[in-house]
């Protein structure tokens, strides 16, 4: 008889709870809590990122297959994952509408705090992969001019379309990273964010990241930020976490626990792509079309009248319906002790395409820039 197949799993992982126990063996453990002993007979180890991947957890074990249901591969260490024989997965994209949705409630609320109409301004995206070209389709949308900042897609496609970041960010009004963290090498991105890139952002300029946190060198942003040398910043993602500066987190205009893709939906497409490898891996053969699904909610209808309002104001008050960064915000800021906990016990968020919005007295250009947000609108 053979052997049946162990599966050890962060209990954080979303839709998976009675999806693997008809095929192995599933044991559920709280991510940090994640070690060599509850590995070592293990067959697949799936993971978000408070558990880190590598020799040390993993030596000795018969893991075969390591996948981690989150974009980011950075807990993971591929180099030993690959020389020990262990395939590994991340779920790529898994969470880049997610992300979009955050910047884009986090320029509606910086738009409002400065009264500054969003139309006509200029963003520059730092990162125009998966995520960064969601963010520049959202931004063209809300009428924003945007300048892109890749240096990997202007070796491949050559750099007309492309800026040098330090000739970008005078230009700009926000400057939003999309990165990946690469430590070493000519695109490096571990603390692009220094003193020197900050002195050359103009005085009202905003800062976001929803990327890594060691993209951004704290001390640096801190010291801009009391100094008035920038105009603001938006933080979901920090250097040490759960570890916050709390001198940088106080300085932040918004704050929030590393939740820019925790949609219910990024969630979803995470869970659907890890368990989808696994199964090839393991040749669990009714788990290759697996599909994780966010429960269905007949309310996700928002009307609105667009009567005498600014085709901003009716985004913004459609966006508040979705998704309320100021409360992210002030979760964070108040329970910062609470950082892990805020992120496990996150509340359901969907995306715009989950939601039907039913508009009076709109115009052509306001319904165009809705279906470009992804929104279903339905003219009233």
């Amino acid at each position: 008889m053979a052997q049946k197949l162990v599966i050890v799993v962060d209990d954080a992982i979303p839709f998976i709870k009675g999806t693997l126990e008809p095929y192995a063996e599933v044991r559920y453990y709280p991510g940090e809590a994640i070690n060599r002993d509850i590995v070592k007979d293990a067959d697949a180890l799936l993971v978000r990122t408070r558990t880190p991947c590598n020799k040390e957890l993993l030596e000795g074990s018969r893991v075969r297959f390591v996948g981690t249901a989150t974009a980011g591969s950075d807990h993971l260490d591929t180099a030993y994952l690959e020389s020990a024989g262990i395939v590994w997965s991340n779920a790529p994209a898994c969470n880049a509408s997610s992300v979009a949705q955050y910047v884009v409630s986090a320029l509606l609320e910086l738009s409002r705090r400065a009264r500054m109409p969003l139309a006509g301004k200029i963003l520059g995206v730092i990162g125009v992969g998966n995520v960064g070209s969601r963010v520049v389709n959202a931004a063209t949308a809300l009428g924003m001019r945007t300048l892109l900042c890749d240096p990997l897609r202007a070796r491949i496609e050559g750099k007309k379309n492309f800026w040098y970041v330090m000739d970008m960010l005078s230009r700009c009004d926000v400057v939003t990273l999309h990165v990946p963290l690469i430590k070493e090498g000519p695109d490096r991105t571990l603390r692009l964010v220094n003193a020197e890139f900050l002195q050359e952002m103009q005085p009202h300029a905003w800062l976001i990241n929803a990327s890594r946190g060691s993209v951004v060198d704290n001390a640096a942003l801190r010291a801009a930020l009391r100094g008035g040398s920038i105009g603001g910043a938006v933080l979901d993602v920090w250097e040490d976490e759960p570890d916050l500066d709390l001198g940088l987190l106080s300085a932040v205009d918004i704050g929030t626990a590393h939740i820019a893709g925790y949609s219910q939906d990024g969630k979803a497409n995470a869970t659907t792509q890890v368990v989808q490898k696994m199964a090839t891996v393991l040749n669990i053969e009714a788990l290759k079309q697996f599909s994780a699904v966010p429960p269905t909610d007949a309310s996700l209808v928002i009307s609105v009248d667009a009567s005498r309002k600014s085709n901003q104001d009716v985004i913004a008050e459609v966006y508040q319906q979705t998704y309320d960064i100021t409360q992210d915000n002030s979760f964070l800021k108040n329970n910062v002790e609470r950082f892990d906990s805020l992120r496990k016990q996150y509340a359901p968020r969907r995306e715009p395409f989950a939601y039907k919005v039913r508009l009076q007295h709109g115009s052509d250009a306001l319904y165009m820039a809705l279906q470009s947000l992804g929104f279903s609108v339905e003219l009233k």
